[in-house]
């Protein structure tokens, strides 16, 4: 998997990632389907369309976001989680 940024559980669906993510590559935003299920409780980053510039990681406050590189190992199942979302 290329080195792209990551979302996990830590996530609390502020949008404050969205906000600044030059690529919109983080969905689903607060207007679109599914960002009101509570049964999705986190944020997901397209890995085809992230290119790891750290903006997102900057902006959470929750420390929910890393880079592929420094995705801890219990951690690292959030990588296929995310790309899943958008295979769908």
């Amino acid at each position: 998997m290329p080195n792209v940024s990551v979302i996990t559980d830590s996530c609390i669906k502020d949008y404050l990632c969205v906000a600044v993510c030059l690529r919109k590559a983080i969905h689903p935003k607060k207007d679109e389907a599914g960002a009101t299920d509570p049964n999705l409780k986190q944020l997901f980053i397209n890995p085809k369309k992230c290119l790891s510039c750290g903006s997102c990681i900057a902006a959470c406050q929750n420390g929910a976001i890393f880079d592929m590189p420094d995705l801890p190992p219990e951690k690292a199942h959030f990588a296929a989680l995310n790309a899943a979302y958008y295979k769908k």
